[in-house]
């Protein structure tokens, strides 16, 4: 049996208005709810793929192999020239002049892939097309 919000008996098939009003309020929030969820949920996927690159460029105890130790390295050089230079607008080309990098067209693109990244995870921002700066 079903009772009204007045306390009066309903006949069975029956629902009280502020039943189905609640119950719209509660899917409602049941979605809100769900939506935080999987908002949070990538959130938390984005900051476990930054403690890996934060754990890259800090190198641990233990001796690494070389190129882990090269790529954590590339990374930290890149990491702290911006952290030295907050302001400064680079494009891929002077950032490798600027940390003496090789100027070839397939070393450019791997640290172009390594901004990219940087810039998904928050750590830098990117004003105009093929320029970065740190993110402020």
């Amino acid at each position: 049996m079903n009772t009204d919000g007045s306390g009066r008996t309903l006949p069975d098939g029956h629902c009280s208005s502020n039943g189905a009003a609640r119950a719209g309020n509660l899917r409602e929030q049941i979605e809100r709810l769900t939506t935080a969820l999987a908002e949070t949920a990538a959130r938390l996927a984005e900051l476990a793929a930054t403690r890996k690159v934060i754990d890259g460029l800090t190198p641990p105890d233990h001796a690494t192999a070389p190129a882990e130790t090269a790529t954590a390295t590339v990374y930290q050089r890149i990491v702290t020239t911006f952290n030295e230079h907050p302001g400064k607008v680079f494009r891929v080309r002077d950032l490798h002049e600027h940390l003496g990098l090789p100027t070839d067209e397939p070393s450019i693109n791997v640290t172009r892939s390594r901004l990219g990244r940087l810039v998904r995870q928050g750590l830098l921002e990117q004003p105009g097309r093929g320029r970065y700066q740190k993110r402020t």
